[in-house]
Formats: C-alpha cells, sequence, structure tokens
C-alpha cells in the first residue's frame, strides 16, 4: 500500500512507516525519553491519518499501535523464560497477541479523529483529544492496562511532569500529542498557520515547563523525620519458591534487615516471605526479635482465608510490630494470566499457586502504630492513575512493594519505577519502593528519586521518609479535569486557526 502524503513526499509506503513510527514512539517514553521523537513518530500518524476515510485511519492508527508496543512491551519476554522448558514457546505469540490487541486503542482514536473531518490546530487538539480518550479506555476496559501513556515522556523531567498534579498523566498526554501534532501541523502549513502552530506548540511548551518550575520553586526539601530501611533481598525468580531455598531466602532478608543503624520501618518487597507469614509463628517470632520495640515492618506475603467453599488466596503487604500482626492489606488489582485466569480461557497461570487470587476491596490507608499513615499498592498497582489512594481516609505516603525479578534487566522496571514517579506527582505523596531485584527507590512528592538500589543488587536503602504536599487538584478530582483541559485545548486550536479574527468579521 502507497500514498501521496502531504508534507512527507509521495511513494512512500505507508504501512512500514507506520510501524516504524510506532516503534519510534517507545523511544518517546523511559528509559529512553527521547523528546524530540515525540513530533516525528506522533507527528507522522497524525499527518497520515488527517483526511484519511474512518477504516483506513482505524488500520493506520492499529498497525502504529502495533509497533508501539511490540516494541514497548519487548520485555515481557523476560517472564516466559523464567521457566522456559514449560512457557518459552509463548513468549512471542503472547507479546504479539497483546500488541494486536492493546493497537485496537490507537486505531480507535485515528478512527474517532478521521470522522471528525478537522484540519489544522482544531484538528490537532482534536487528535489529541482523540487519542486521551483511548488512552483512558486502555486504562479502565477489562480491569485496564495503563502502561506507557504517552504523558510518561515526561516522567524524567523534573519540571515537565509537575504538571500532573493538576492534570495527571492522561492530561499530561494530551499535551504531549498535541504539542506533537502542531508540529505536524506546521510542517503542512504555511504563512500564518504555520507561524500560529510554532506559537501555540511554543507556548504550551513554556506554560508547562513554567508551571513546572514554579511547583519545584514552592516545596523545599522536607521530611518528616521516619527513618526507612528498604531491604532489596535479589532473590532469582526461579528460586523463590524451591522448597529448599525458602529458610535461606528468609534468613537472607533477617540478615540485611539487621544490619547497624536505625530505623522506625522495615521494608520488604512483595512475596518476600515465600510462604503464608502468618501461619507461620517460628517465623513471626524471629522477625519480632530482630525488631525489638517501637519498629515496624511492612512486607509482602501471600495469605489465605478459609470459607465454606474452601480457601481464598490473596497477594499481599502485612504490617508487624514485636508483639504481631497489626495490619494487612490485599492487592485488588490483579495481573491477569500471572495472578488470575479469566475462567472462560484453557490456560494455566505462570504463577505457580494453590488457586488464583482474590482481589482485595480496593485502595487502604493502613494506620500503623508509631507511623504516619500509609497507603499500599502492590507491583503492578502503582501504574494506575488515580487509582492507588483511599479518597476517603488520605495517607502521609505510599508504601509500593513489588517483584520484578520476573524481568531481569530490561527496560520493564525502569518503566515500572517511571510509573510509580508520576503516582507521587499526581497524589502529592513520597512513595516509598521496595523490589525483590531493583529497582527500589524512596521517590518524594515531585517526583524525584531520593535514594535507589539498581537492579540485580543485594543491599538495603536507610534513608529518611520525604514530607508530603496537600491533597493535588488530581487527587482531589481525579479524570473530572480531563473534560475542561479538552476545552481549553480546542478554543486555544481555534483561536490560532484564526478563530477570533472570523467572528470580528461575522459581527
Amino acid at each position: 500500500m502507497t500514498a501521496a502524503v502531504s508534507g512527507l513526499g509521495r511513494g512512500v509506503p505507508v504501512l512500514p512507516l507506520v510501524f516504524a513510527a510506532g516503534a519510534a514512539a517507545a523511544l518517546v517514553l523511559p528509559p529512553f525519553s527521547v523528546l524530540p521523537a515525540a513530533p516525528l513518530a506522533f507527528g507522522a500518524l497524525f499527518l497520515l491519518v488527517s483526511g484519511a476515510g474512518t477504516w483506513r485511519a482505524f488500520a493506520l492508527g492499529w498497525v502504529f499501535g502495533l509497533g508501539h508496543f511490540a516494541f514497548g512491551l519487548s520485555w515481557i519476554a523476560e517472564s516466559f523464560a523464567v521457566e522456559a522448558e514449560r512457557y518459552g514457546w509463548m513468549a512471542v505469540p503472547a507479546i504479539s497477541g497483546l500488541s494486536a490487541l492493546l493497537a485496537l486503542f490507537p486505531a480507535l482514536a485515528c478512527a474517532a479523529f478521521a470522522r471528525l473531518r478537522i484540519d489544522g490546530a482544531m484538528g490537532a487538539a482534536a487528535f489529541a483529544a482523540c487519542w486521551m480518550a483511548a488512552e483512558w479506555l486502555r486504562g479502565h476496559v477489562l480491569t485496564g492496562f495503563p502502561w506507557n501513556l504517552a504523558g510518561y515522556a515526561l516522567a524524567e523531567f523534573d519540571p515537565l511532569r509537575q504538571p500532573a498534579a493538576w492534570i495527571g498523566s492522561y492530561g499530561l498526554g494530551f499535551v504531549v500529542m498535541l504539542v506533537s501534532a502542531l508540529a505536524a501541523v506546521a510542517l503542512r502549513a504555511q504563512g500564518r498557520r504555520r507561524a500560529g502552530a510554532l506559537a501555540l506548540a511554543g507556548l504550551l511548551c513554556f506554560a508547562l515547563a513554567g508551571a513546572g518550575w514554579l511547583r519545584l520553586a514552592a516545596a523545599p526539601v522536607e521530611e518528616t523525620g521516619v527513618r526507612l530501611r528498604i531491604v532489596q533481598g535479589n532473590v532469582a525468580q526461579a528460586d523463590k519458591w524451591r522448597p529448599e531455598l525458602r529458610a535461606e531466602t528468609f534468613a537472607r532478608y533477617l540478615r540485611l534487615s539487621s544490619r547497624p543503624g536505625a530505623f522506625d520501618v522495615l521494608l520488604w518487597p512483595e512475596t518476600a516471605f515465600p510462604g503464608y507469614l502468618d501461619e507461620d509463628a517460628a517465623a513471626v517470632d524471629r522477625i519480632a526479635g530482630m525488631l525489638g520495640p517501637d519498629r515496624v515492618l511492612l512486607t509482602g506475603a501471600p495469605t489465605r482465608v478459609a470459607d465454606g467453599q474452601g480457601a481464598r488466596y490473596f497477594n499481599a503487604v502485612q504490617a508487624y510490630d514485636a508483639g504481631g500482626p497489626v495490619a494487612r492489606y490485599a492487592k485488588h488489582h490483579l495481573v491477569p494470566f500471572g495472578e488470575y485466569v479469566p475462567r472462560w480461557l484453557p490456560i494455566e497461570r505462570l504463577v505457580e499457586t494453590p488457586g488464583d487470587f482474590t482481589p482485595g476491596p480496593g485502595p487502604r490507608t493502613l494506620a500503623l502504630p508509631g507511623l504516619p499513615p500509609v497507603g499500599v499498592a502492590i507491583c503492578y498497582e502503582i501504574v494506575f492513575p488515580g487509582a492507588v489512594v483511599d479518597d476517603a481516609i488520605r495517607p502521609d505516603w505510599i508504601f509500593n512493594a513489588t517483584n520484578d525479578a520476573w524481568f531481569g534487566t530490561s527496560i520493564g522496571p525502569r518503566q515500572h519505577l517511571a510509573s510509580a514517579r508520576m503516582r507521587a506527582v499526581e497524589e502529592g505523596l513520597p512513595v516509598v519502593r521496595a523490589a525483590n531485584t531493583g529497582i527500589s527507590a524512596v521517590i518524594d512528592a515531585e517526583g524525584r528519586i531520593r535514594n535507589r538500589l539498581g537492579m540485580e543488587r543485594s543491599g538495603i536503602i536507610d534513608a529518611v521518609l520525604p514530607a508530603s504536599r496537600p491533597a493535588t487538584l488530581y487527587a482531589r478530582l481525579g479524570d473530572l479535569v480531563l473534560p475542561p483541559l479538552v476545552l481549553i485545548g480546542l478554543l486555544l486550536a481555534w483561536l490560532t486557526d484564526g478563530g477570533a479574527a472570523r467572528l470580528r468579521r461575522r459581527t
């Protein structure tokens, strides 16, 4: 298939071009964060679908999405190598199938934009709105998968990610797509329209950076006085659940936790204890002896609850002090095919457990003795904007317990860390991350990494908990901020396209 595309030349093979643009869009996101690639990749897609028919735009969007997700999510293949003899053959079909499914969302965005038949700066704003709506759907449909949102292009730039405190990651994605499409408008336009598109793109970039600098300037570096100790055991996923190694895994966490130094709260990662800790009195006694008075442990450990039909299993974070268990949180956003399998699919989980995990009731704030109230997000849960904090009882910090050992030293754990940084900004809360094989980190309420321990390293982080900030606009309103943002974007685009001048001539 070829087409003459204005601004891109004639005789360009469209499908390879749009697939390559989708792959290049993966470079826009962490850990690469090559911002100049955004107008090249997303701008090319905008030009390709401008003026196209609905179904052609749908096809182009799907091919773009296929390239984007196939490259951006290629790290998932690492998880199939943990038990390569059983699951290795599934890696390519799984990534291909997931990419093809997720590509439907860019396809819908492009088809919706094509139906609107709008060009110029207004077209750029409409394209950005359609893309944002499709990303929002991707984050919610069938439990959602809001990984690698367009707004994460700004995650590693201190001032540029700060507006997420007001408009969230979906809103940042709208701005990224609008600026990218305006650059494409300028490439194709001439005269005043070109100048207007460039001016609006420049204004948006300046406003984004300026607002970010102001938020950073208003945020003095403050700490709470609460002393943290994060333990990164670095236990290989293939060894984690081997019965003959469980005692050594537990002993490793106790040794690391007992290193000299003062702390108030001890933090172990997801499933750090490879068994049912709340049923193991001897293990609880060893933890109590290690903690001593006035200290609390937060650790990932599965748990189970008996009911009339057998037992229900939960992926949990449990809190202990010297007297025993004090609180528990059960993960509510479970990983499909890892922690449960839809009953209508005749396939098995990648994680061996006696049964599917049961989702918990939702975000919850834990009250711990002598500590600020804490919200908990286990692993995958930290990727969901607006869904990590209990709205009824706002915590002072978020504990993200995770196990990224499944993904080795790939880009996956780095992308996961970027999500945690965005949640910190959106909520105005520090995020403390304990990861089995890394990356463990202390992240302040502005998304800055205060302390970190890299991948495949065993050790501890001793740090002080950063202070929280008052609830942000996004924390208070959530995604209700998005419709007004789109209206403002459309109004600015209308003015750029000469709307005010046309109105004056009519009056």
